[in-house]
């Protein structure tokens, strides 16, 4: 399974915005910056996270994005399906139906093994996403991203936020 590039910056981009004060938004401008992305890119993500209920959108000049629920509330199934859609990933084209040998509907009474695999196997991995939070991931990095790169970002947030 191949996820678009924008679900990693979607990711990321919830866990700076969780480093925000209550009070505090991001714009799509300086969430860019930060990660050195398209902003017009990140933007989609964003709008597509504020719909899914995972972001607030405000106007104005100290307007942006913040989450939307505490990050302990949100998990990467959430992300996911969020920028990805919640339509299975595999779809079924029916092409056993085609071809020389392909016969009417009714001769295929129910989906083929390797649709229902397919669904099986996606069903197990959305349920593993479902059990990552965005809070976990941040105590993660806690741990694993050096001091250095801790202080740097919170003197960036400082500056933009």
């Amino acid at each position: 399974m191949r996820l678009s590039e924008g679900v990693e910056w979607a990711v990321h981009g919830c866990t700076v915005l969780a480093a925000l004060p209550e009070e505090r938004a991001l714009g799509p401008a300086d969430l860019a910056a930060f990660f050195e992305v398209p902003r017009a890119y990140l933007a989609k993500q964003l709008q597509a996270l504020s719909k899914a209920g995972i972001l607030n959108a405000s106007r104005g000049p100290s307007g942006g994005y913040r989450l939307a629920r505490a990050p302990d509330k949100v998990t990467l199934r959430d992300i996911v399906l969020a920028i990805e859609g919640p339509g299975p990933s595999f779809r079924c084209q029916e092409i056993r139906r085609r071809g020389p040998t392909g016969q009417p509907r009714r001769c295929y009474p129910k989906p083929c093994g390797i649709a229902r695999a397919m669904w099986a196997a996606e069903r197990v991995y959305l349920a593993e996403l479902g059990k990552v939070t965005l809070a976990r991931l941040i105590a993660e990095a806690a741990y694993e991203v050096s001091p250095e790169q801790q202080a740097a970002m919170s003197r960036w947030l400082k500056r933009v936020a």
